[in-house]
């Protein structure tokens, strides 16, 4: 069974986003920058309601977010008392935001493990950055699972803007 998201309109009236679907980014697309991103911004809820949005390195792998992060981290701690969670990606160009909710992962699989450490790579050579598994057991590993994502580019908007609804 094929669990892509179909690209549809997001419903923002007066900004002159068209009604058809002609038009819309494909979710490869979104995918391939969520893959290649370098970094992240990640937004939790406070528990007095207040937003927290800071920058983390991470890895899109099945289409879920991964990202690495202490358990007295302000994020963490966050969404240890509510798992929603928005993560961005993109800039001048090209924005991708993938709303959802995140979980700890404490021990993932082999096969995970393997995937998520292949995705990692990409920080060896620009930051001399090598993940530890084992890190994932004492600190915190984070899987965000995607309920809606977002995406437009800056010479295509409004035509392009697009909602991916995840089942």
């Amino acid at each position: 069974m094929d669990r892509t998201p179909r690209p549809e309109r997001p419903h923002v009236p007066e900004y002159g986003i068209p009604t058809s679907d002609e038009g819309t980014l494909p979710w490869a697309w979104a995918r391939e920058r969520l893959t290649e991103a370098l970094t992240y911004w990640v937004a939790t809820v406070r528990p007095d309601g207040r937003p927290h949005l800071m920058p983390t390195w991470g890895v899109w792998v099945d289409d879920a977010f991964y990202w690495e992060g202490g358990l007295q981290t302000r994020r963490a701690r966050n969404l240890a008392q509510r798992d929603d969670v928005s993560v961005s990606v993109g800039g001048d160009e090209a924005v991708v935001i993938v709303e959802g909710h995140a979980e700890r992962v404490l021990e993932p699989d082999a096969t995970l493990e393997a995937r998520l450490v292949a995705a990692f790579a990409k920080y060896a050579q620009p930051f001399d950055y090598t993940v530890d598994p084992g890190n994932w057991r004492t600190g915190g590993l984070w899987r965000v699972h995607p309920t809606v994502a977002f995406g437009w580019t800056a010479h295509g908007y409004p035509r392009d803007a697009t909602r991916w609804r995840f089942g």
